[in-house]
């Protein structure tokens, strides 16, 4: 089953349980609710008896004349409840036919029959609604059964009978629980009916906009799987334009990053190998060529031509070793031996040896470094290996007449850094060269003029080992007018 329909069945059942009990919830509490407005308009209705019990206690001061009366008791019900909606019905005689000699009244299951006979209810009383048998009942003060029928299963409600605004007794009558029949069993029924049929509404909205929100949910999960199996096939050079601005639309953007730097990686190993196949087998030429011409004999075998072949042995060498040396790198595999260095003494003790290979190319050297102690947790060795490799590059490639190293403390994020900066006064390099120096035989000479010398391995090195110190090296533009590389370290 696909994501979008799991997704639109799930929402369908939810909202199938929560308009169902929610409908079931409603109805119980209309049912409930109309029971208990029915129970307290009955106990309205029976304020003309609580009135005219009032007066009875009143004339009599006491209860005497309802005790163990129950005829007394049940006259004064009836007199006092025939107009009341809440009395039961009785079946009206035949208007058609005469009535045949006297009529009697039937037993009251009202008052129950142990209350004895009592007289028939007007014709013309309102119909009631249908209930199980209600039962009424008088108390004293002390809430001590005097008269009526009295049930102690059923719930009763006692209202107080007032004297003076004193309480003499109470009158109860027994609470309805449910209701069988009548207008207000109607009602509730109707509103039961329509209450599903308002159930069956909504479920036709819920799927009419689930359909489409399932649709819009799952549309991007489909572009970035679609886009997924395109780029394990090897076509990188794709997107995908969702134009949300949800967290879809921050995967879509994460995925074009990505198929971006996959393209970008693939462009790069390819001419990764297109650039090793070069510079192996420019040495590997010239060499073959020198040796195979000297064995035909025409070259003569003298010191000069065997001296030319070993450059070009030794050429490949170092190309070789240097590939080794980034190949280890990426594997983690370059060993360091760390421990605390001050960079301004390590920089100072090295200071004659740089000037001493900068003046055999023409070129000065100036320090500025600051005067404080910089602790910094690093290799020497490979420190040494990275400023020798950045001097180099300047040697190679500036044709510059001076070069500055400079030093100087920073504060990045509550981490404090050191900045060296190697700059140069030569012809610099351009632009759009600047973020692709420290890339794997990246040189900006395109004719590849084999009179610099190098592979162009020397900064891919550089950043490895800067890299592995948790620094930062990027190539900029030098104040002088060159280039400048800037290094930075966090302190120990």
């Amino acid at each position: 089953m696909k994501i979008q329909q799991k997704f639109f069945l799930i929402q369908c059942c939810f909202s199938l349980v929560l308009l169902t009990t929610l409908v079931l919830l409603i109805q119980w509490s209309i049912r409930n609710g109309m029971v208990d407005y029915v129970n307290s308009k009955e106990v309205e209705s029976l304020s003309p008896v609580i009135t005219e019990l009032s007066k009875e206690y009143k004339r009599s001061g006491n209860w005497s004349d309802f005790e163990d009366n129950q005829g007394r008791f049940i006259r004064l019900l009836q007199t006092q409840l025939t107009s009341d909606s809440f009395v039961p019905r009785h079946s009206e005689p035949n208007r058609n036919k005469p009535p045949r000699g006297p009529r009697r009244p039937p037993p009251s299951d009202h008052f129950g029959s142990e209350f004895g006979p009592k007289d028939d209810f007007p014709s013309n009383s309102r119909p009631p609604i249908g209930v199980p048998e209600v039962y009424y009942a008088l108390f004293d003060v002390k809430q001590n059964y005097l008269v009526g029928k009295y049930v102690e299963d059923l719930t009763y409600s006692k209202v107080p009978i007032l004297v003076n605004k004193e309480i003499v007794g109470y009158f109860a009558v027994s609470k309805r629980n449910r209701l069988t029949e009548g207008y207000e069993l109607d009602y509730i029924e109707k509103q039961q009916e329509y209450l599903w049929v308002i159930a069956l509404v909504m479920m036709l909205f819920v799927v009419l906009i689930t359909l489409p929100l399932a649709r819009h949910v799952v549309e991007p999960i489909k572009l970035i799987a679609n886009g997924m199996h395109r780029l394990t096939q090897g076509d990188y050079k794709q997107s995908i334009d969702s134009r949300r601005n949800d967290e879809f639309g921050e995967l879509s953007r994460d995925y074009n990053e990505l198929a971006l730097t996959l393209a970008e990686n693939e462009s790069a190993r390819k001419r990764w190998l297109a650039n090793i196949s070069h510079e192996l087998r420019t040495p590997v030429a010239i060499l073959s060529l020198e040796l195979e011409a000297m064995l035909d004999g025409i070259r003569p075998m003298t010191k000069e031509n065997i001296t030319s072949a070993s450059d070009e042995l030794k050429h490949l060498a170092k190309l070789i070793d240097d590939l080794h040396q980034l190949t280890v790198a990426d594997v983690d595999g370059m060993q360091y031996s760390k421990q605390n260095e001050n960079l301004t003494l390590l920089l100072i003790s090295e200071q004659n040896k740089y000037q001493s290979y900068l003046a055999d190319a023409g070129i000065t050297l100036v320090l500025d470094l600051i005067s404080d102690p910089i602790n910094i947790y690093s290799d020497k060795t490979r420190l040494l290996q990275l400023f020798e490799n950045i001097l180099n590059n300047s040697i190679k490639y500036s044709e510059a007449s001076t070069v500055k190293i400079s030093s100087r403390l920073l504060k990045h994020e509550d981490k404090a850094l050191v900045e060296l900066t190697f700059e140069d006064d030569g012809v610099g390099v351009d632009d759009e060269h600047l973020d692709h120096l420290f890339e794997y035989l990246y040189r900006t000479d395109e004719s590849r003029n084999r009179k610099t010398g190098g592979a162009g391995l020397g900064l891919s090195i550089c950043n490895n080992i800067v890299i592995a110190h948790q620094g930062e090296i990027v190539a900029v533009r030098s104040n002088l007018g060159g280039l400048a590389i800037k290094i930075k370290l966090p302190l120990a």
